[in-house]
């Protein structure tokens, strides 16, 4: 009983210390630089693909125990770096709509205003999904959904397109590469 609460307890503390590294990480994105330059584009498929169920599912079946294990902690490592960057581009897309806020057009100013709450949905999503990632990384075995994180991403780039345009017809905004 006594180890139990001690392993919850290591467990909330370790909890607490990756939100913390987050939520300062997130914060650290230079105001200086091109920040169109500092998008990194995702691969939406491939990140569709690392969190479907029915991928887990398939490979639980086909799979000894203990290599779905290993597999499913290799998913989840490469899920969280794919969540990282999608935080990383929310949040330079939040310092380029705020940018953008001061348009003296008001159709540029809304979608500004779109692409800043958009961005500021999922850098808190994925902050969350970083909790369930690293709690499913210490069980493998536990469900996930971080499809959120995807569905939220595809909405954003949307929203990113469409300041993009309206700032620059000449050369578009792109978050994700085509397949």
């Amino acid at each position: 009983m006594t180890l139990a609460i001690v392993l919850v307890i290591a467990a909330v503390l370790a909890l607490a210390a990756i939100f913390r590294i987050a939520v300062s990480q997130s914060l650290q994105v230079s105001r200086g630089a091109n920040l169109t330059g500092q998008i990194q584009a995702l691969d939406v498929e491939a990140f569709r693909n690392l969190v479907n169920p029915a991928e887990d599912d398939y490979l639980r079946r086909r799979l000894p125990s203990a290599r779905f294990r290993a597999v499913r902690r290799q998913r989840l490592r490469a899920m969280a770096a794919y969540v990282q960057a999608a935080g990383q581009n929310a949040v330079v897309l939040v310092r380029m709509g705020e940018a953008a806020l001061a348009s003296g057009d008001p159709r540029t100013a809304e979608a500004a205003r779109q692409l800043v709450n958009d961005a500021l949905l999922l850098r808190r999503n994925t902050t969350l999904v970083f909790v369930r990632i690293y709690i499913a990384l210490a069980w493998p075995n536990s469900g996930l959904a971080a499809v959120q994180v995807i569905d939220r991403y595809e909405h954003l780039n949307g929203s990113a397109m469409l300041l993009g345009r309206l700032q620059n017809p000449r050369a578009p905004l792109r978050l994700s590469v085509s397949p």
